[in-house]
């Protein structure tokens, strides 16, 4: 099975942010143990006697809120870089998907739930694609907690029955599930993917971005991972 870790950066009832990121990465089940572990050996460093405690989570690490607070930036970024590295150099069957959303372009369409719709729709070609290759593994989206959880799952529901803009989700096991970040790894890895795709086109920031980028789903020169959503600029 392959399993599709999401989270978001950007709130989407915040006019002060023009964009919202849904994103995350597809791992294929046995390969998240081999992550996670890495991601720990991160999160020891700043305290070795539990480092389950540290979550590694994007805002607070880059502005040095929270937990963060007392570490110093250049420790506080170079762990959101070795995290990021750690996917980037992992298993070349690992796969980011993004969806970058300018709100104002989408409106009156809810971000979220457009958003929610092109990486669904994208990992279930991913996971098509893979069938047609003789390798018929269903998928598995798993998000942070949410208090759009039922909506989220009720959107999962009428794509697979009713369809979407682009088809029916055919190859997901079940509906997606919600965790809390505290507790896995590769949710919160989610998280600073989705921060990094929001440095980039919400802040022009590319350094965290440009550690993953060429991990995106893609098939035939054809990046089919990211997709972003703004109004073009005027002349």
């Amino acid at each position: 099975m392959y399993l599709l870790y999401l989270d978001d950066s950007g709130n989407s009832n915040d006019a002060s942010q023009r964009y919202f990121v849904l994103a995350g990465l597809s791992v294929f089940e046995r390969q998240g143990h081999w992550l996670s572990e890495q991601l720990d050996a991160i999160a020891a460093r700043f305290n070795p006697a539990d480092p389950s405690s540290v979550e590694l989570h994007g805002s607070p690490m880059l502005t040095g809120s929270k937990f963060w607070r007392s570490v110093p930036r250049s420790d506080r970024i170079q762990a959101i870089r070795d995290a990021l590295g750690v996917f980037a150099v992992s298993h070349r069957d690992n796969r980011a998907f993004g969806v970058a959303v300018q709100k104002e372009a989408i409106s009156p369409r809810d971000a979220v739930d457009y958003a929610f719709e092109q990486i669904s729709s994208r990992f279930d070609h991913y996971l098509m694609r893979l069938f047609k290759s003789g390798n018929p593994q269903r998928g598995l989206m798993i998000l942070d907690k949410s208090t759009r959880e039922a909506a989220i799952q009720n959107l999962a529901i009428d794509f697979k029955n009713n369809g979407h803009s682009f088809g029916k989700l055919r190859n997901m096991a079940e509906v997606p599930v919600f965790l809390d970040s505290r507790n896995s790894r590769l949710v919160q890895l989610a998280d600073l993917i989705a921060y990094a795709i929001f440095q980039k086109f919400e802040r022009d920031q590319s350094f965290l971005f440009d550690i993953f980028a060429s991990r995106f789903d893609s098939s035939g020169g054809i990046i089919h991972g990211l997709h972003v959503y703004d109004r073009p600029a005027t002349p």
